[in-house]
């Protein structure tokens, strides 16, 4: 399991130390660190610019000459990116910087790749504008980045503040080995509240109100758990007038960091969700759901495509989540696609379950694949998380 820094931070306010200080110090206390590595390595003297004005390069087509005003001065850089326009706010590496890779997005070098001031054909260039790849990353994990080119910040971005900190990398990922009796540092809050009694400070968890429209959620949805050994808890909220549209970037960066791609706000509060309380949560699509959801044994024979348009033959040893017409899901490992969310999704049900962590572990084996809410399930996740998830 692998969190972020600043978001252990977020719980424990009052947490203080470099990050080998941390690594050692849970270590010794019973969370075993396996290692961790700094998002802003090889990053350097990066800040964020303007692109005040474009002209086109007097002896080579495919570069262009930039004014780039980055705070406390406006200094010039000839760049061949594709996609920039004046009055753009993008990274920009000065002379003397550095930066963590190439433009390709191939293996980062150890020690970065260092920027001077120069000439490109004849014309001088004071630094360099950056893609999310130079950065270190990928667009997997921002999503906004453009496929060729230069990253591009909002505009209400802060023209020579650090365009590294203001990415949310300015941060520390560390890597967990989480044993199978410990299943409660399965999630950021878990490894917080141990980081709370390790370093002796206050825990700060997130206080949760929930916000309904007092409606009965049984008028939406009807629940049938048909065995209680396999399911011993099943929770399901309903949300109408739903709006797909990319999450927040705090979300997002807290996502990333963890490894998980950020998709929509949707998909993205499950995982963080899940990333948060350790107890995963699914979102079906309400309105392709038919008439009731059953949870139960698969019948011998029945098929289900999942969400990654992989298509199993189910065997009757398989929980699955069901409409009156099949199979919507494996439980505990994956959704299917009919109950898929996409652009147009107007109502959700929200999941928020607990299944048999001997029968997920089965079935995961038994197909070759585990999923992040699988290997949760699989090492017994505390039914009572179920009422904080849902929440």
């Amino acid at each position: 399991m692998n969190t972020a820094l600043s978001w252990i931070k977020a719980y424990v306010p009052g947490l203080s130390c470099t990050d080998q200080e941390y690594c050692d110090a849970m270590t010794l206390s019973g969370t075993k660190v396996e290692g961790y590595e700094r998002l802003d390595k090889n990053l350097d003297r990066i800040v964020i610019g303007r692109i005040e004005k474009i002209e086109r390069h007097p002896d080579a087509d495919k570069l262009i000459v930039c004014q780039v005003n980055i705070g406390a001065e406006t200094i010039q850089i000839v760049t061949g990116a594709p996609n920039v326009r004046e009055g753009d706010k993008v990274p920009v590496v000065l002379d003397g910087g550095s930066v963590a890779g190439g433009h390709d997005g191939g293996p980062l070098p150890e020690e970065g790749i260092k920027i001077k001031a120069g000439k490109l054909r004849g014309v001088p260039s004071n630094g360099m504008l950056c893609s999310i790849e130079e950065l270190g990353s990928s667009r997997d994990m921002y999503p906004e980045a453009p496929e060729y080119g230069i990253y591009i910040f909002p505009e209400d971005a802060t023209v020579g503040a650090d365009a590294v900190e203001a990415l949310g990398l300015r941060d520390t990922v560390f890597e967990y080995e989480i044993t199978s009796n410990r299943v409660d540092c399965y999630s950021v809050l878990g490894i917080a509240r141990e980081a709370a009694a390790t370093f002796r400070k206050p825990f700060c968890p997130p206080e949760v109100k929930v916000h309904d429209n007092g409606e009965d959620v049984r008028d939406y949805v009807s629940v049938e758990v048909r065995d209680s050994d396999l399911c011993s808890r099943y929770c399901a909220r309903v949300c109408k007038n739903i709006k797909i549209a990319p999450s927040p970037r705090w979300m997002q960066r807290r996502l990333a960091a963890a490894g998980i791609r950020p998709i929509n706000n949707l998909v993205d509060i499950t995982n963080y969700v899940m990333l948060a309380t350790g107890n995963p949560t699914h979102a079906y699509d309400a309105d392709n759901i038919t008439d009731h959801i059953v949870v139960r044994q698969a019948n011998e024979g029945e098929k289900l495509i999942l969400l990654n348009d992989e298509e199993l033959n189910l065997c009757p040893d398989d929980l699955v989540i069901t409409d009156s017409e099949g199979p919507v899901g494996l439980a505990g490992v994956m959704g299917g696609a009919k109950d898929s969310i996409l652009p147009d999704t107007k109502r959700v049900i929200l999941e928020v379950a607990n299944f048999e962590a001997t029968g997920i572990r089965r079935t995961t084996q038994r197909y070759d694949f585990r999923t992040e809410a699988s290997s949760r399930y699989e090492k017994a996740v505390d039914p009572e998380r179920c009422v904080q998830a849902v929440s």
